[in-house]
């Protein structure tokens, strides 16, 4: 079965084609900084035990032309993988925000999508992403399967305790309000490698989820049981434009001034703060060059970020009474060892101690980069959400 996975980000999208059941993906690719200069797309195609690699360096203005950037890779070329558009069997998509209504891997009708467009409001950087990459794969593959695969979805096994806000219980049962939590298929994948590498099913992990948006999940028995993002994508650590965790009070605040409308406000919380807002880019690596050549804002923005993870370590060690491990995944939390030193260190009361060595050998599998003497393991898990998405769509297609 040839599935086709797209995971759009924030900024990004990452797609892989599969041939499923196999694990290994007959294609790749990523398109980054969407919308920002200096976007590209790296495309690379796997034939013969031989890897082909095609690099564009060109403005990409948004999701949709992004997506139809990479179909022109798949259609045409040396490299093409298919000639004809109904070789591709499962359009597979990487949705955000499932609110309530969903708890799986789900096949996309008019239904479906109406619910996810009614949550554009609680997910604004990504619904509307995914809903525009449904509708373009709908219109190029109109006899493929469309599936989605929810961020939401891992974190319903949350007690309720850990989802309910301490608001009136009207709210949730009339509008919803409660913490969804978000990465989730990232979170169940890792912690899932984590727990078979640990050779511990029952394993109580810190799974850190770190890329342009970021977040943390308790995952304990193989269940998250609390996750650092809530109502919406925009709560707990500080991310590449989101605040991250900010008191309720800053927006009665600037809601008192005449300027400030909610809109205006939605905006800055979600697309001007962050890296971006402290330290003036929402790329990583742009922050590590501008603190290297002494920018006291961006030194600021690495010290803020590091903090708001660290504070949610030790919040999670309690909630588990305890972890077996703690693991560093997606795009910031695999390539920057400098990161994953900064959150580390002063940690050896928890037994939270790093190899420095080892910190820095990381090549894209996992691998243990704490100390002998750490009691909690550290380890640097690489994510495969797409790997996950497809498998998913395949299990429900093929229990039909």
């Amino acid at each position: 079965m040839n599935i086709l996975v797209i995971n759009s980000g924030s900024s990004s999208l990452k797609y892989q084609f599969f041939e499923m059941p196999a694990i290994a993906p007959i294609c790749s690719g990523l398109v980054e900084r969407i919308g920002i200069e200096g976007s590209y797309i790296k495309h690379n195609t796997y034939k013969n035990n031989l890897k082909f690699t095609v690099e564009l360096d060109q403005f990409i203005a948004n999701h949709s032309d992004g997506l139809k950037l990479v179909l022109q890779l798949l259609t045409e070329g040396e490299q093409a993988l298919i000639s004809n558009i109904d070789e591709i069997a499962v359009v597979a998509h990487r949705v955000v925000h499932g609110g309530e209504f969903f708890r799986g891997a789900t096949l996309i009708n008019e239904t479906v999508k109406t619910q996810i467009k009614s949550l554009f409001s609680l997910a604004p950087l990504h619904n509307m992403v995914s809903y525009t990459c449904i509708e373009v794969a709908e219109k190029t593959f109109p006899n493929a399967q469309q599936i989605a695969v929810f961020d939401t979805s891992f974190h319903q096994t949350l007690p309720e305790y850990a989802y309910r806000y301490a608001i009136p219980k009207s709210y949730y049962q009339e509008q919803g309000i409660r913490a969804y939590g978000f990465h989730g298929t990232s979170h169940k994948y890792v912690s899932t490698l984590a727990a078979d590498y640990l050779n511990k099913p029952n394993a109580k992990i810190i799974s850190i989820h770190l890329g342009n948006g970021c977040s943390m999940a308790a995952i304990k028995d193989g269940k998250s049981i609390d996750t650092s993002m809530g109502f919406g994508p925009l709560s707990g650590l500080m991310m590449g434009t989101r605040s991250g965790d900010i008191d309720p009070s800053v927006i009665f605040h600037l809601l008192g001034q005449k300027e400030y409308t909610p809109e205006k406000i939605n905006t800055l919380l979600n697309k001007q703060s962050g890296l971006l807002g402290v330290g003036g880019s929402n790329d990583m690596r742009d922050i590590h060059k501008l603190a290297d050549i002494g920018d006291p804002d961006a030194k600021l923005a690495l010290q803020l970020y590091a903090y708001r993870i660290k504070k949610m370590i030790g919040a999670y060690i309690a909630v588990l009474n305890g972890a077996d491990a703690i693991l560093f995944t997606a795009g910031v939390g695999e390539n920057d060892s400098s990161m994953r030193a900064a959150v580390c260190t002063a940690m050896d009361y928890l037994n939270i101690i790093l190899d420095d060595e080892k910190n820095i050998q990381y090549k894209g599998e996992l691998l243990d980069i704490s100390a002998a003497e750490s009691k909690i393991k550290i380890l640097v898990v690489p994510t495969n959400e797409e790997y996950e998405i497809a498998n998913q769509s395949f299990q429900i297609l093929r229990n039909q």
